[in-house]
Parts: C-alpha cells; structure tokens; sequence
C-alpha cells in the first residue's frame, strides 16, 4: 500500500479453553517462537510474546492490511494445531473462543513489554480473571460477564 503509514500497537489476550492449565513449561518457549512465526509470516512486528500455563498475551506491530479478527483466529488455529501434532498434551488442545485486544501509542511500549515479560511475578498477586477485568475497566469497553473467561 503505497503512501500508507501507520503505527498500531495491540496486546492481544487469550485462554487454553476451560481455563486449563496445559501450556507447560517445558514447551512453553516453543510456543511462544511458533506464535511469533504466524504473526511474522502475515508482516507484523511482534514486540513480546509470554504467558502463564492458562493464557498467552502477545504485543505487536500491526499492519492495516489485514484484519485483527483474521490474524488471531489463524494464530489459535495454527498453534493449536501445532501443540496436538507435538503430542505436548493428552488430548486434544484448543484455545477458549475470544480474545481481548488492546492498543498502545508508542511511548506506552517500554511498559507493556515489562508487564509482559513480568507475566509470572505479576500473576503471584493476581488471578488471569482479576487481570483481564482490569484491561476492560481500563479501555472503558463494555462487556457482558456472562462472556467473560470463568474460572475452572
């Protein structure tokens, strides 16, 4: 897209589906590589990609020419997909439906990516419930409780 300039910058937020806690530690960096693969194939700039054991969070550069809603069905597809075929769980692991988004002006980067990487410390204090409330109350965005990640 010539003459087209942008700067959009978006956390992306989702959960294993029932709120399990599959994503193990020994695979967990695979993931986040593989993750970071997808959304690098489709021209976007990934910023940082961590998680806990029931929920990824990943901030990237997006560019316009493809909608948010298409790129992460594809990162659940394709990393589902890869979690089953590398036998990383019993069963068959797939992703909860939805996914929360949120945007940054650059000078909020530094801060987010150190909320990133800081997935683990932060989560001794807070529920991924408690967190995701928190970014919905914050971006002012309605929602409906009922469609909010229960806890398991």
């Amino acid at each position: 897209m010539a003459n087209t300039y942008t700067q959009v910058h978006i956390q992306v937020v989702f959960a294993v589906k029932n709120r399990s806690s599959l994503i193990h530690a020994t695979w967990e960096d695979a993931l986040f590589r593989y993750i970071t693969g997808i959304i690098q194939n489709h021209g976007h700039r990934v910023l940082q990609v961590n998680g806990m054991p029931d929920h990824v969070h990943i901030l990237f550069g997006m560019k316009p020419d493809q909608a948010l809603s298409d790129l992460i069905k594809q990162v659940k597809q394709d990393s589902s997909k890869w979690i089953n075929q590398q036998g990383y769980v019993k069963g068959r692991f797939s992703w909860q439906a939805g996914y929360g988004a949120f945007s940054y002006s650059k000078s909020q980067i530094p801060r987010v990516v150190r909320y990133i990487q800081n997935q683990k410390e932060h989560h001794k204090k807070k529920t991924f419930r408690e967190e995701y409330l928190e970014f919905l109350k914050a971006f002012e965005i309605d929602f409906n409780e009922g469609y909010i990640f229960n806890e398991v």
